[in-house]
Order: C-alpha cells, then sequence, then structure tokens
C-alpha cells in the first residue's frame, strides 16, 4: 500500500486498516522531550538495546502490523527474534493526542499486550502526564509532571516527568 499523500499512519489489527491523521507539533515536541533523557538514563544504567523511532515496527503476521511511536527492544530481546522483523518489544511509546488517544489506550494497548510487549508507556502531551502499563505484571502507573518515571522493564532509570514537557 503507498504512504497517504497528507503522511497519515496505516496499521493492520487482524484484518482491519486503521488510518491516524498525521502528527501535530505537541506530538513532535513530546517525542523530543523523551528521546533524550531516555537514551541518557538507559547509558547511565548500562542499559543495552535499541531505541527506535517511527517506520519502525512490529507485527507478527499479514494480518497485524503496528507503529509505535517509539520503541525498546533490549539485545537480549533482539537476540531471541528471527531477522527481518521484530514480532515484539520490550517497550513501545505511544504519545497520545485527543483525536488517537482511545484508540492507543484501548485497541493499541491489548493488540501489544497480545503480541506479547513487556510494557506501554502513553505520553499525554496534553495532560503533561505518562501512564507506564506493565503488560508482564499487570501493574499500571500514572506519572504527573511531580513525579519520577519507573519502569519495570528498566528498573534503574528514573526520568523526571517535568524534563519531558519543557
Amino acid at each position: 500500500m503507498p504512504d497517504p499523500a497528507d503522511h497519515s499512519k496505516l496499521e493492520l489489527i487482524k484484518g482491519v486498516l486503521y488510518v491516524s491523521p498525521p502528527p501535530e507539533e505537541t506530538h513532535h515536541e513530546a517525542f523530543a522531550g523523551l528521546i533524550k533523557p531516555l537514551i541518557g538514563e538507559m547509558d547511565r544504567c548500562g542499559y543495552r538495546g535499541g531505541v527506535y523511532s517511527a517506520r519502525a515496527a512490529i507485527w507478527i503476521d499479514d494480518d497485524t502490523y503496528l507503529e509505535p511511536d517509539m520503541i525498546y527492544v533490549s539485545d537480549e530481546l533482539k537476540s531471541q527474534m528471527k531477522s527481518g522483523h521484530w514480532t515484539k518489544a520490550d517497550i513501545v511509546v505511544e504519545i497520545i493526542s485527543p483525536s488517537n488517544a482511545e484508540y492507543d489506550r484501548r485497541t493499541k494497548s491489548d493488540t501489544y499486550r497480545a503480541m506479547g510487549v513487556r510494557e506501554m508507556w502513553l505520553v499525554d502531551a496534553y495532560g503533561r502526564q505518562v501512564e507506564v502499563r506493565s503488560f508482564e505484571s499487570g501493574n499500571s502507573a500514572i506519572y504527573t509532571i511531580e513525579d519520577t518515571l519507573r519502569s519495570e522493564v528498566l528498573p534503574e532509570i528514573a526520568i523526571p516527568v517535568f524534563t519531558l514537557f519543557n
């Protein structure tokens, strides 16, 4: 399928095509606010793996294909998957906005869980908070602007949430 002229995102879940509008400036700012502190904390703590941006995808078959806004795949997990494409991830990040919040919070979250993704971060640039969902333990936490973001997958990282939205 050709890329849409308006840069909408195309995703496939169990054969159903979902089209998301192209991201706005707030989305780009939230991405930029997260990438630097996340990589800095991973380096500080000695975590090995890659952080990838949009267009990097995970899919389990020809009927299910998702492009998170950001993906972390550890070196350990990479070594367990066949070369060619990723079928799961350690962490997926979705930057939500009013136009896609319901889709990200429900449909994509359920699909990531079924795919074996370990953890999902929902970055709400409008509400200035981050929800971390651990699919392995079933725990969920919401980190507001006064909090320090924590992860069960990367337990040593500590990212002050206010730094993500400045």
